[in-house]
Parts: C-alpha cells; sequence; structure tokens
C-alpha cells in the first residue's frame, strides 16, 4: 500500500495517509519534513531531515512534505535542521486538513496542494523563529505543556529586564514551579535561571559599551537588585568587570 501522491510542483511533493512513501520521480537533492501523531492517537511529532533520501521514518509519518533544497533557501533562506520537535496545534491541523480532506474529487487535489504550501510555509515560519519544541527521547510532554514551556522562554526573551522569578514565569504561562523547571531542563537542556541570566548579561554588556550609564543602573536595568551581586555574575561570565570592560572599550 502506497501513501498518497500530491506534486505540488517541480520542487516539491506532497505524501499522505497510511502505507509507503512511493520513492521514484523525486525532484532531486531534497530535504523532507514529515507530521506523525495527527489524529492525537500517539504523540504528535515533526520530523525533518535534510537528505531525504536516508529517513528511514518516511512511512510511519501521516504527512510528508518532499522539497528540493534549493527552494528552500531560495524561499525561505534556510534547509531545516535535522531533528524531531513537538508539532504545533496549527501545524497538526494543516497536516489533518491535508490527510482527511473531504471535499469532492474535482477540488480534493486543488486543496490539499494549496493545504501543502501553507504547512510548508508554517513549518519554515516556525523553524526559523525557534517557535518549536525539541523533542527528545526522554522528554515526553502533551501539546498543552509544550507550549507553556515554549511560552516560558519568550517571556524570558521578551521581559528578562523585569524582575522574573521561576514563580512568576509559571504563572504567567499556567505551570507550577516544579513542571517548569524540569520541563524547561529537558527541552533546552538549561535552567530557566541560566536562560535568563544570559540574557541579562548579555543585554547589560551591550548598555555598557554603547551608553554612559551609571554602572549601578544598568545593572538595574538588567534585572539586578544591587551592584555587587551585579558585578559578581559578570565577572564569572565575561572574566572581568563591568568597569574594566568599559574602560577597556574606552581605551580602544
Amino acid at each position: 500500500m502506497l501513501k498518497s501522491r500530491i506534486v505540488v510542483s517541480p520542487e516539491m511533493l506532497t505524501f499522505s495517509g497510511p502505507g509507503r512513501v512511493f520513492r521514484s520521480d523525486w525532484p532531486s537533492a531534497t530535504c523532507a519534513i514529515g507530521f506523525s501523531g495527527i489524529d492525537g492517537q500517539s504523540q504528535p511529532i515533526l520530523h525533518s531531515a535534510r537528505k531525504s533520501a536516508e529517513a528511514g521514518w518516511l512511512d510511519d509519518c501521516d504527512v510528508v512534505l518532499i522539497v528540493q533544497r534549493a527552494a528552500c533557501t531560495r524561499l525561505f533562506g534556510i534547509l531545516p535542521a535535522d531533528g524531531t520537535w513537538h508539532l504545533a496545534g496549527d501545524l497538526r491541523r494543516h497536516a489533518l486538513a491535508i490527510r482527511d480532506c473531504e471535499a469532492g474529487e474535482a477540488a480534493r487535489s486543488t486543496l490539499r496542494l494549496a493545504r501543502s504550501i501553507e504547512l510548508l510555509c508554517q513549518t519554515f515560519s516556525l523553524l526559523a523563529a525557534g517557535g518549536l519544541i525539541p523533542a527528545h527521547g526522554d522528554c515526553v510532554l502533551s501539546e498543552t505543556d509544550a507550549a507553556r514551556i515554549a511560552e516560558a522562554r519568550r517571556i524570558i526573551e521578551d521581559r528578562w529586564q523585569e524582575k522574573l522569578t521561576l514563580e512568576s514565569i509559571g504563572r504567567a504561562c499556567g505551570l507550577n514551579r516544579d513542571k517548569l523547571s524540569r520541563g524547561f531542563r529537558q527541552v533546552f537542556e538549561c535552567s530557566v535561571s541560566d536562560l535568563l541570566a544570559e540574557k541579562r548579561l548579555s543585554g547589560a554588556r551591550q548598555l555598557l559599551l554603547a551608553t554612559d550609564l551609571p554602572i549601578s543602573t544598568v545593572g538595574y536595568r538588567c534585572g539586578y537588585l544591587n551592584n555587587a551581586s551585579f558585578t559578581r555574575a559578570f565577572s564569572r561570565r565575561f572574566g572581568l568587570a563591568p568597569s574594566q570592560l568599559r574602560m577597556g572599550a574606552l581605551a580602544a
């Protein structure tokens, strides 16, 4: 049994449904993006491989996009990395609409073609923006919790200057402290405090080099409550005190 095959363009094919992927008459030099678990009976996952000919998991996916690598870089500026991610709800719905299209015979192929293009564009948009949660073998999250962990990261990246705490981030994204800490480390392989410190100290470094604000003000603006804790953290991260960084920049 073979999956249904849709010729989207000379540069792209879509396969959907159960069965094997027919591997003849493909465009040259392609990459593959597969969507599995879209019916909710198993963990919804997005898979990607830059070299589609080596992707042995294609037959197990519900929907597969085969795209020329040259087209990916021309249209989106990137190639999809090799890896697996938790499948975002919007992508899952688009994949379902391709696989389970209920339109009549005359319209079905056109609708599937259009939805394939939309699915490809949205997938690349999320990949480029870092909006997908990696799915590690030892990290099993529901779609809801994966979205909440992603929201926690967005909060840190957008609001790192604020007086954020583990508790306040957890309240904002709807996770308790323990679940946030454990899930964040599993997904991003660092702690909430590690990422928060990195954002704050990188932001402080930019302010020190680009402004003449007092060092204590820089530290406060970057979320540190006192100058001593800011100086200690900065020195550990960059190997010199804030004042030394600024004097070095002035001397140069």
